[in-house]
């Protein structure tokens, strides 16, 4: 059972939501039969393959074989951590989770909710600002640097005024007491007392996570004066270094493009995002953390940088990249000219000319290595000494070999030396250690194959209850040859045993293996029989499922024999004859 929520709980979400309901937002279904279809969300398919039962409250897409509930299919398609789906259907259910009900977890959320409100608070605010006469400025500002009215509205950009206290008093006039605006990080104290806004005469940028509330706030002056942005500090519901600006609108894009664009500030996002580049996020104005390459790894594995053309630009990408290869994601780069980001590439040069950019990007070995040319004399043998260092060490984060291979080759050809003396300078290194240890997978057409009988006979016993008591009469958990069948039988009858639910949509909570919860949802989808075939069929199956565990027995009884005959254990030889012997009575 994964997490620590117990299964009444999950159970009671289970009951109450639609599994229908919740993927039609996401996926057009069309009904089929007692189903539902569509393409599958999961894998590019013209055929639609991805089946829906309302009766079972469970999917499975033929195609790649992704199954689930309705909390597997949030956690797969929204990338969501398993606590997340369940908290997300949980509100939706309007069931209350345990963690609501202890006072320190309670005081947590309730102060997360009152400060997410507080910021919701002083959207609306900022927004009107921008909207009142006086403003004319701040709009003329927005709209010289490219940003369109309806996207205006889209980000719900607002304006701080230069009054020292106009947040708190609109504020203060909503009962939101000083310490929340302290909190939020809306507000500075005072030396001598009392308390100011932090956002003073600055267009506003509002920061919302994943899930579009709002957890805070970037500002930015509408002039050269420094510092040109001012972000909100970090408090209980924002850290800067574990959100990506815009990831809240571009999320469902950059999943179906299989690539997100990473560049730095608000106006590069929301410029190129406007064109109709939208599988865009922003870093936020600094070089990415782990966190957010994490985060970003829900939606996809391959990135194009595109930072500014500038040294600091350029130190922001080249710290990036290291992480980027060490977390697996497939990365490239947009080189910009000096004193260029995408936000005046776009203006200035077309999205057109932003598109191909991106399309031509450079790997991230040609990349390093250009910008390591322009440090170090390419003639001088220390200056090829240390581009070689500084792109082994690069090299060495990736975990796959052949390409570790390939760019020492190309790393060799470059500096115009032997690639011996290469791979020597990359063997003082450390080895590299992969950051993600992850088992190797199974595809699907090199799994053994299961016997129909079990599988046939685990969708009577899911359809039937009853069902389950006798068969476990006559089987047990270790006569189903195939580890999935056995562990999912097994399942059923300690359920059953302790009276509690065995519908699928339930069962599946409590397998972490995707094979078993695959073979669940399989299973509920294989065609249904007329009640006069179903018992001979049932009987059939125990019939097959008893002789293939007699054959198993004999073979492995028989390999027993050979070992004891060699081993000359004259004893253990005789009872394992013994035993053969009773098998073969059986059988007949």
């Amino acid at each position: 059972m994964p997490g620590l929520i117990p299964e009444n709980l999950l159970e009671d979400i289970l009951s109450r939501v639609d599994i229908v309901e919740v993927i039609s937002g996401y996926i057009p279904l069309k009904k089929s039969g007692r189903n539902f279809k569509a393409n599958c969300p999961f894998h590019h398919e013209k055929t639609a393959s991805f089946m829906v039962s309302a009766e079972r409250q469970i999917y499975h897409c033929f195609g790649c074989g992704e199954s689930g509930n309705a909390f597997k299919f949030l956690m797969r398609h929204e990338r969501m951590e398993f606590p997340e789906a369940v908290e997300v259907l949980a509100k939706k259910t309007g069931v209350i989770l345990p963690e609501q009900n202890k006072p320190e977890a309670a005081r947590a959320a309730s102060l997360s909710s009152q400060l997410h409100k507080v910021n919701e608070l002083a959207v609306s605010f900022y927004e009107n600002n921008l909207h009142v006469p006086g403003a004319a400025s701040a709009c003329n500002y927005l709209l010289s640097r490219g940003i369109k009215l309806q996207t205006i509205k889209e980000f719900h950009l607002g304006l701080a005024t230069s009054n020292w206290d106009s947040l708190i008093n609109c504020l203060r006039s909503k009962n939101v007491p000083l310490s929340l605006m302290e909190q939020a990080g809306l507000v500075l104290p005072k030396d001598a007392g009392g308390f100011y806004d932090r956002f003073r005469n600055r267009i506003i940028f509002p920061i919302f996570d994943i899930r579009s509330r709002v957890i805070g706030f970037g500002a930015r002056v509408m002039d050269n004066t420094l510092p040109k942005y001012i972000n909100s500090p970090e408090t209980p519901i924002y850290t800067k270094g574990r959100n990506l600006f815009g990831l809240n609108l571009s999320k469902d894009f950059i999943r179906d493009a299989d690539c997100a664009i990473i560049v730095e500030g608000y106006l590069d996002f929301m410029v190129p995002y406007q064109e109709g580049v939208k599988n865009i996020v922003a870093s936020q104005g600094t070089a990415l953390t782990l966190e957010q390459i994490k985060l970003l790894k829900r939606y996809t594995h391959n990135v194009v940088m595109i930072y500014d053309g500038d040294t600091a630009g350029e130190i922001a990408t080249l710290r990036s990249l290291d992480i980027l290869i060490e977390e697996g994601v497939n990365v490239k780069v947009v080189p910009l000219p000096k004193g260029m980001d995408p936000d005046s590439l776009v203006r200035n040069q077309g999205v057109e000319n932003f598109k191909a950019k991106i399309d031509n990007a450079s790997s991230l070995f040609d990349y390093k290595l250009n910008i390591l040319k322009g440090r170090y004399d390419m003639k001088d043998a220390h200056g090829k000494s240390k581009i070689a260092s500084e792109m082994l060490l690069t090299i060495n984060k990736f975990d796959n070999a052949i390409l570790r291979g390939e760019y020492i080759k190309k790393l060799a050809e470059e500096i115009k030396t032997s690639e011996h003396y290469v791979l020597e300078e990359l063997h003082k290194l450390k080895s590299p250690v992969p950051a993600r240890q992850a088992a190797p997978e199974i595809s699907a057409r090199n799994k053994p194959q299961i016997n129909p009988a079990e599988k046939l006979l685990i969708k009577f016993m899911l359809e039937e209850k009853e069902l389950i008591a006798k068969v476990m009469q006559e089987l047990s958990p270790s006569d189903f040859q195939d580890s999935r069948t056995a562990k999912i039988v097994s399942l059923m009858h300690d359920l059953v045993i302790q009276g509690k639910n065995i519908e699928p949509s339930v069962l599946m909570n409590y397998f972490s293996e995707d094979d078993a919860n695959q073979l669940v949802c399989e299973t509920m989808f294989m065609p249904d029989l007329l009640d006069q075939e179903k018992e001979k069929a049932i009987n059939d199956c125990i019939a097959r499922i008893k002789v293939e565990r007699l054959k198993s027995r004999r073979q492995h009884l028989h390999v027993q024999i050979k070992n004891a005959q060699s081993s000359g254990d004259e004893l253990k030889l005789n009872r394992l004859i013994q035993e053969f012997h009773n098998l073969i009575k059986k059988g007949d």
